[in-house]
């Protein structure tokens, strides 16, 4: 008996439908990096991607736990001298609230070519509203 190896053009990809109100951060990120890969498919395949296309909406309604909106904090750097930035939970969330989940999301995610083709198929917007009708993404529970 042979292994079954999927190939990515052959795995039917869906559209979900995911609405982040109310929902705590990390708990939505992580079914989110899962569904991705494609790990809740019986043809999972680690280096194939063999996910689906997840569309997030009410980003900026988002839930962290205790004191995490002054608390946690994003960085970047310039790459120059003293270049640090850093900005808090909260100010990102009325400045980008979209990034809170991809943050979240991108960092469960492999850190490779791989993994950078799965976050091309997050899609996430701040309020109710999406342009992805015409996928007719099916309502997903998390």
């Amino acid at each position: 008996m042979k292994t079954f190896v999927a190939k990515e053009e052959e795995v039917p990809k869906k559209w979900y439908l995911v609405d982040a109100e109310n929902k705590v951060l990390g708990r939505l990120a992580s079914q989110i990096a899962s569904r991705l890969r494609g790990k809740h498919k019986p043809i999972f395949t680690p280096h194939a991607d063999t996910g689906d296309f997840i569309v997030v909406v009410n980003a900026e309604k988002v839930a962290l736990t205790g004191s995490k909106w002054d608390s946690k904090m994003y960085y970047r750097h310039s790459g120059y001298v003293g270049g640090l930035k850093q900005i808090s939970a909260r100010k990102l969330r009325e400045k980008k609230p979209e990034d809170i989940i991809r943050f979240a999301v991108k960092r469960m995610l492999p850190k490779n070519s791989l993994g950078r083709r799965q976050l091309r198929k997050l899609k996430v917007y701040a309020g109710p509203e999406h342009p992805h009708q015409a996928q007719r993404p099916e309502k997903l529970e998390i």
